[in-house]
C-alpha cells in the first residue's frame, strides 16, 4: 500500500493553486521552494490572541467585548476540544479513503451559534485589510478546508467564516502597542475545497506539470532537478 498523502490548506492546496508544478515537485520529488526568513511576530501574536480569547470562553456573553454584536454566536465553550483542534497533530481531518489521502489543519478558533459551528481565524498584518473580496481570495481556501473538516466530523457548519484582523495603530510609553481590529465575513464551501483537494491529488498522480508562466520558483526546481538527476 502506498504511503498516505497528507495535505494542509497552506502548504498543500494553496501551493497547488499557486503553481501545480511546484506542488508536484514538492510532494513527488521532495524539491521545495526556497524559503526566506519566517517572521516570528505573527506567531507570537497568534498565541497572545488565543490566550486573550480564552478568557471569555464559557463566560456569560462568550465573546471579547470588541466582537459583541459584530459576529454571530459565541466562542465554543469546550476549551479542551478547542485546544485539540488548534494542534495539527490532534486537529480535525478530512479523509479520502479511496485515494489514501488526508486534508488536515489547525483551527485558530470556532464560534457556536445554537448547534451551528462557525470558523473563526486571527490574522496579524502591518496594514488594514482591503475589500472583503481580497480576504476571500487569499484565505478562502483555508476557511473552506476548515469547513469541510468540521462537516466531515459530523458537525453542522455555517456557510461562512470570520477573519479577525489585527494591525498596528500606535505605540505608547513603555512599549505599549495599540492595534486596530477589523472583522471580515467571507463565504465558505465544503464542496469547493473537496473538488480542489481531488484536483490536487490528481495532479500528484499524473506526470510532472508544465512550468507555470507566472511562477518564479518552478524554474529553480527544474534547474535543481537537472543538477541532481
Amino acid at each position: 500500500m502506498s504511503k498516505p498523502i497528507r495535505l494542509s490548506p497552506s502548504s498543500g492546496l494553496n501551493l497547488y493553486n499557486s503553481c501545480p508544478k511546484c506542488f508536484w515537485l514538492q510532494y513527488n520529488k521532495k524539491i521545495h521552494r526556497p524559503r526566506g526568513i519566517f517572521p516570528s511576530l505573527p506567531s507570537g501574536m497568534d498565541s497572545v490572541i488565543k490566550t486573550y480569547f480564552d478568557k471569555y470562553r464559557g463566560k456569560k456573553k462568550g465573546l471579547p467585548p470588541e466582537l459583541i454584536g459584530k459576529v454571530e454566536g459565541s466562542l465554543m465553550p469546550d476549551l479542551d476540544l478547542m485546544n485539540r483542534w488548534r494542534d495539527w497533530r490532534t486537529g480535525l481531518e478530512y479523509n479520502d479513503k479511496k485515494r489514501n489521502a488526508t486534508l488536515f489543519g489547525a483551527l485558530d478558533d470556532c464560534l457556536l451559534d445554537a448547534d451551528t459551528y462557525i470558523v473563526l481565524d486571527y490574522k496579524t498584518r502591518g496594514f488594514a485589510p482591503g475589500f472583503t473580496e481580497e480576504s476571500q481570495k487569499y484565505y478562502g481556501t483555508q476557511m473552506d478546508a476548515y469547513t469541510l473538516m468540521l462537516w466531515a466530523n459530523g458537525y453542522k457548519v455555517a456557510p461562512f467564516a470570520y477573519l479577525i484582523y489585527y494591525y498596528p495603530k500606535s505605540v505608547g510609553e513603555k512599549g505599549m502597542v495599540k492595534f486596530n481590529i477589523e472583522i471580515k465575513k467571507i463565504e465558505t464551501s465544503a464542496k469547493r475545497v473537496k473538488e480542489l483537494f481531488e484536483k490536487a491529488l490528481d495532479c500528484l498522480a499524473n506526470k510532472e506539470p508544465a512550468s507555470h508562466s507566472d511562477c518564479e520558483y518552478c524554474s529553480w526546481g527544474v534547474s535543481r532537478t537537472d543538477f541532481t538527476g
